[in-house]
């Protein structure tokens, strides 16, 4: 029961994360801010799928599509780092 609760947590807060540095890139037009909130995007998939994985459906394995996510939003941060870089 704990566990679900801190899957869920953790999926609203990146989910917080995403939506204030989306209103953030709203504001300054930067595009690294842009960047972070589409990393963080992925990332609140990917925790919505952690309770999907382990909670609702814990006969199915998604751990690969999970990782996929992740990468994902890891690939998305490191391409706008590099990008901004320039």
């Amino acid at each position: 029961m704990i566990a679900s609760a801190v899957y869920v947590l953790c999926a609203l807060t990146s989910f917080a994360c995403a939506a204030l540095l989306l209103r953030g890139y709203a504001r300054t037009r930067s595009r690294l801010l842009l960047w972070s909130s589409a990393a963080f995007a992925a990332f609140t998939a990917n925790n919505g799928l952690l309770f999907v994985d382990l909670v609702a459906v814990p006969e199915e394995a998604l751990s690969l599509l999970r990782a996929a996510l992740s990468l994902l939003g890891v690939l998305i941060l490191v391409v706008g780092l590099v990008w901004e870089d320039e």
